[in-house]
């Protein structure tokens, strides 16, 4: 196993391109690793996250006509962005797709999608034998139960993939808040995301002290 250290291992905007994979009704029907609505929230604070730093993000669906339509929160993201419907499960195995990836001209690989051990798996697998340096989003993915969600996880980790969450990706991205060409945007982000103690903080910071406190 290739272990991942050193500067050059850390993500980068410029390096980057989103593949977000069957964020649909369906799948999320049958989820039960995560609580849906954080699987949602976290997939569309990743999709937000991607759009403020500029990195190219391909949206995929599956037999949306049975399988229902991207969740709008992410697709709202993108206005006119064209999903890509596949009839094949492992998203890797669809050109379409896999030519948006390469002509973007970018290595680092990130997937996030429902279910982990299937839609997420796959293409994570088959990408890693070809040459990719592919991190999976393991909290806007998740699985049919929690055990499906583990395993595949510890299986794509066996196989090399990096593992994150959406908001150590963005962080990896910032990197230094001396950059501030996207530090507002990332900061609506996670003020949309996780954001609650960072508001009371800006709260407590724009707050005048009482002239009796102490």
């Amino acid at each position: 196993m290739t272990f991942r250290n050193g500067l050059a291992s850390l993500l980068r905007p410029e390096d980057s391109v989103v593949v977000l994979i069957d964020h649909q009704p369906y799948q999320l029907a049958n989820l039960n690793s995560h609580d849906p609505h954080a699987v949602v929230n976290n997939s569309t604070a990743l999709a937000k996250a991607a759009k403020a730093f500029g990195v190219p993000t391909i949206l995929t669906s599956v037999v949306a006509d049975r399988g229902g339509l991207i969740f709008p929160q992410i697709t709202d993201v993108f206005p006119g962005r064209e999903v890509i419907d596949r009839t094949f499960i492992n998203t890797w195995e669809d050109r379409k797709v896999v030519d948006a990836v390469k002509a973007t001209g970018r290595k680092q690989l990130i997937i996030a999608g429902l279910w982990t051990e299937v839609c997420v798996a796959m293409p994570v697998i088959q990408a890693l034998g070809e040459g990719w340096d592919v991190t999976v989003i393991a909290d806007a993915s998740g699985g049919t139960s929690v055990e499906a969600h583990e395993v595949a996880i510890q299986r794509m980790t066996a196989a090399g993939a990096n593992m994150m969450t959406w908001l150590a990706l963005a962080s990896e991205w910032q990197r230094d808040w001396a950059r501030t060409e996207h530090a507002a945007e990332l900061t609506e982000v996670l003020k949309a995301g996780s954001g609650i103690a960072y508001l009371w903080e800006q709260q407590l910071l724009n707050t005048l002290v009482p002239g009796n406190a102490g």
